[in-house]
């Protein structure tokens, strides 16, 4: 009785339609797992939005995006001290409305954060952060940002909230429009953390003025087609590409300022 064998020729053809497979799924692969991180994502910043408006509702304003404490907020101060401020930081006025997980600590990670310098790896760098321009902060470091200094607002003084950024995928805890501006008022510089401030995958910070270790993140963004999770004031989510955050300087004025950063 002849014996059935796979030919040399049959054994060589499955081999390369195995590899041809493998090559067109590995990349479908790697799409549906960066789209379930950025929906990961949007999940972190639905809670974090709800956290937000529900300490407003409770204490009618909106939590400082940072206040100068001289006592430590629970768990004590975030960050590294060499390159962040000591004080309560907006997460810290919300704690109690949204979930902790023992494998990320709490909803503050993004999953699709592309920071892996060590000096990152703090929750203040590559996570969230909300727009200064609303929840504002007690002091500042620079004397020439006064419109970010002060008591923070109430859903009430945001005229078109649901125009309004209020919380977003950021290189750091607290930022500002002129972070996301090609010209902004003053020069920007980075010796301090929160002077490189960004929104992942705005296409001028290649241009900026970055600290080593957040060019992937801050350049080539986070969630595909350099997309961005949203909260905005009124409490709606939404993924939006990255350039449709950017202020663009025009002669006498700004593009895109209000109402998207400026409520006012």
């Amino acid at each position: 009785m002849r014996r059935s064998s796979f030919t040399l020729t049959e054994l060589l053809v499955t081999i390369a339609t195995i590899a041809l497979l493998v090559a067109v799924s590995l990349p479908l692969l790697q799409s549906s797992r960066h789209q379930a991180k950025a929906v990961l994502c949007s999940s972190n910043i639905r809670q974090l939005t709800f956290g937000l408006l529900l300490y407003e509702t409770q204490n009618q304003t909106l939590p400082y995006g940072f206040y100068d404490s001289p006592f430590p907020p629970p768990g004590g101060y975030p960050g590294n001290i060499v390159y962040d401020r000591t004080g309560w930081w907006w997460f810290h006025y919300i704690s109690d409305y949204f979930e902790k997980y023992k494998d990320k600590k709490t909803v503050l990670w993004c999953p699709s954060r592309q920071i892996k310098d060590l000096k990152f790896e703090f929750v203040l760098h590559g996570n969230y952060g909300v727009n200064r321009s609303i929840c504002k902060s007690s002091d500042d470091i620079q004397p020439f940002r006064d419109e970010f200094v002060g008591t923070p607002l109430n859903i009430s003084e945001i005229r078109r909230p649901a125009e309004t950024l209020l919380i977003f995928d950021s290189g750091y805890a607290i930022m500002s429009w002129w972070h996301a501006t090609d010209v902004p008022p003053v020069t920007i510089g980075n010796t301090i953390i929160e002077d490189t401030a960004y929104i992942p995958g705005l296409k001028i910070n290649k241009d900026r003025d970055l600290w080593s270790g957040q060019e992937e993140d801050a350049i080539y963004g986070r969630h595909p087609h350099k997309t961005v999770n949203t909260g905005f004031a009124d409490g709606h989510i939404s993924r939006v590409q990255a350039d449709d955050l950017l202020v663009e300087k025009t002669d006498d004025s700004y593009r895109n300022l209000r109402p998207l950063w400026q409520p006012k």
